[in-house]
């Protein structure tokens, strides 16, 4: 649609900048400190558990073996996806990938623009390409739990895959008008580079204010412009570079830095459906985080979704002031000023196991990002989970056989603690000791593949497909119970369930609620807790759990720790028999399971 505009001598350049900004960012040494102050001895501990099948025989579920992603049949979804184009970009009539905007808005040596104070690069693409916007279509989580819906549900199957398309292969969605299948993940053209370039720049940016924030606009109900403008926060914008290079206009809209254009997709409601795809006529709030920000004391306070997760201040909390964009060839635009605010692409959040699995293989889900890059994922989404939480013990109280302690979780977000999707989960991991060091005491423990374990040291069996449910709780009487913040889905007849689109409701949801949370807001009773009383022990942005622990402990440990794929949850799905979730389980195989720790404390009785 638009290459036309360029003149040849700028195709030219084009080009050659193009292969050689691959070479820099898949070649440079330095790509980790580059990333903003990251510590690459940390990446390596990449730990999210996730599928909880293993050879033990207390832990064997029915799905099936594991299997190289050579080896999963002929469904071309499930086979190696095709690479990113090393030159030239895929069009439709509206959008681009990335790759284009890679021209202009990616770090170059020649280049002053887009550094921070310190000269650290922050350019847009380079921030955004190991994200897990960028990579939302080659996700591999996502599309075993999408195949997954589709194999319970199949009769619903397109219905599913185009909902889901909405907002993990946007582009796609928005050039075939809707009714997007995942297949074209796997086409080599250029609706499967659309598709496979996830959330990407000219989506984000083309989305007008039209609906935003009201329930028009959630479950992926965005509008895309008709008129070739990218929306950005910036007056005066100095159109002429972009127009000629891609076609767009570079146009002022405020809207672009409100939390409503977020909410467009997360804000996410399902429909239960019977196994023959028949409506139950539920609804299931399934991801609320906009609605639960919206609910908080971050809007009051001025604390938009941007705020944290593209940021306007670097490292050192210093406002960024810098140049937007550089020249094709590598230097900087002469009539380009420096401009404010300029945010951060971080879009970090807390996922780490999936950040790792595109890092470690590359040959198959075809990521466009080095492996430096999802590095520096990883170990921004650590930094974030190590901001979002502190925990505080209290002063033991003496009971009739022992003493009992408080452990207060204290939120610092402005969603629900985890917030999205429900296969997240976190928990309090309490260890008590005796005056020799022993262990006298303890819940909360796991195994390396993150499951939960008794206090005889095995598996609790509420983290094996079938088992029965752990409840909601906030205090502890025996070393087996655990305090876990999560969300539980049920179907119609209140029976849990973990396939999203038999949800009619939350059997249970005990996640944190976010700080400033408003009992009275509207969008209250849409996030309000479920199984646990809004009270002294569960406010907003607190959560105190209660331990009756031995006479003989002298000192307590405490550990606030974060799972995005909780193991009853995933041994629940890998329980189909699909080519995703078969190629999901190879991934997991070698992938660090153990859960994050968020925060922790100690404290002497």
């Amino acid at each position: 649609m638009y290459r036309w505009l360029l003149p040849l001598s700028a195709l030219m350049t084009v080009g050659c900048d193009d292969a050689a900004r691959q070479a820099d960012h898949h070649h440079d040494a330095g790509y980790v400190a580059d990333m903003q102050h990251i510590d690459a001895t940390a990446v390596t501990d990449s730990a999210i558990p996730g599928d909880a099948d293993t050879a033990d025989a207390d832990t064997a579920d029915a799905g099936p073996t594991d299997a190289g992603p050579a080896d999963l049949g002929p469904d071309g979804e499930a086979r190696p996806l095709p690479a990113p184009p090393p030159v030239g970009e895929a069009e439709g009539a509206l959008t681009m990938t990335s790759g284009a905007c890679a021209t202009c808005h990616s770090n170059a040596a020649g280049a002053t623009a887009m550094r921070d104070g310190q000269g650290n690069p922050i350019a847009p693409f380079d921030l955004w390409q190991a994200t897990m916007m960028a990579n939302a279509a080659r996700d591999p989580l996502w599309r075993a739990v999408v195949s997954a819906e589709v194999a319970a549900t199949p009769a619903a199957g397109a219905a599913i895959e185009a909902k889901c398309a909405r907002c993990h292969t946007p582009a796609a969605h928005v050039e075939a008008g809707g009714g997007v299948a995942l297949r074209i993940l796997g086409e080599a053209s250029a609706r499967g580079e659309l598709a496979r370039d996830g959330v990407t720049c000219t989506v984000c940016h083309q989305i007008t204010p039209e609906g935003l924030g009201t329930p028009a606009s959630f479950t992926g109900g965005y509008v895309i412009g008709q008129d070739a403008q990218i929306f950005g926060p910036h007056a005066n914008p100095f159109t002429r570079p972009m127009q000629m290079h891609t076609g767009y206009t570079p146009t002022r809209a405020d809207h672009i830095t409100e939390s409503a254009l977020c909410g467009a997709c997360h804000t996410l409601e399902t429909h239960a459906l019977t196994a023959a795809g028949e409506p139950t006529g539920d609804t299931l709030l399934e991801q609320g985080t906009f609605l639960e920000w919206r609910a908080s004391g971050y809007p009051a306070a001025g604390r938009t979704c941007q705020g944290c997760h593209l940021p306007t201040t670097d490292a050192a909390g210093q406002p960024i002031r810098t140049a937007i964009a550089r020249m094709p060839g590598g230097g900087d635009f002469g009539p380009i000023s420096d401009r404010t605010p300029f945010g951060r692409h971080l879009l970090v959040g807390a996922n780490t196991l999936v950040p790792a699995l595109l890092r470690d293989h590359p040959d198959t889900l075809r990521p466009r990002a080095p492996a430096a890059a999802f590095d520096a994922v990883i170990a921004e989404a650590r930094a974030q989970l190590g901001r979002a939480a502190t925990i505080m013990i209290g002063p033991g109280q003496p009971t009739a056989d022992g003493v009992e302690v408080a452990v207060v979780v204290a939120s610092d977000t402005g969603h629900k603690l985890p917030s999205g999707f429900p296969s997240r989960r976190a928990w309090l991991h309490v260890t008590a000791r005796d005056a020799a060091g022993a262990v006298v005491f303890e819940s909360g423990a796991a195994d390396d593949q993150g499951r939960l374990l008794g206090s005889d040291g095995a598996v609790q069996p509420e983290e094996q497909r079938g088992g029965p449910v752990r409840g909601p709780t906030l205090r502890v009487e025996a070393p087996g119970q655990v305090v876990v913040f999560e969300s539980l889905m049920c179907d119609p007849s209140d029976t849990p369930t973990w396939t999203l689109l038999r949800g009619a409701r939350f059997c249970h949801d005990t996640r944190i609620l976010p700080a400033g949370w408003d009992p009275d807001h509207a969008d209250a009773r849409a996030t309000a807790p479920v199984g646990v009383a809004v009270g002294p022990d569960f406010a907003a942005g607190t959560a105190t759990a209660r331990y009756r622990l031995p006479a003989t402990a002298v000192a307590v440990e405490a550990q606030l720790v974060y799972q995005v794929l909780g193991a009853r949850f995933a041994a629940e799905v890998m329980a189909a028999d699909t080519p995703e979730i078969s190629a999901l389980r190879f991934y997991l195989r070698t992938a660090d399971r153990r859960p994050v720790v968020m925060a922790e404390a100690s404290a002497a009785l």
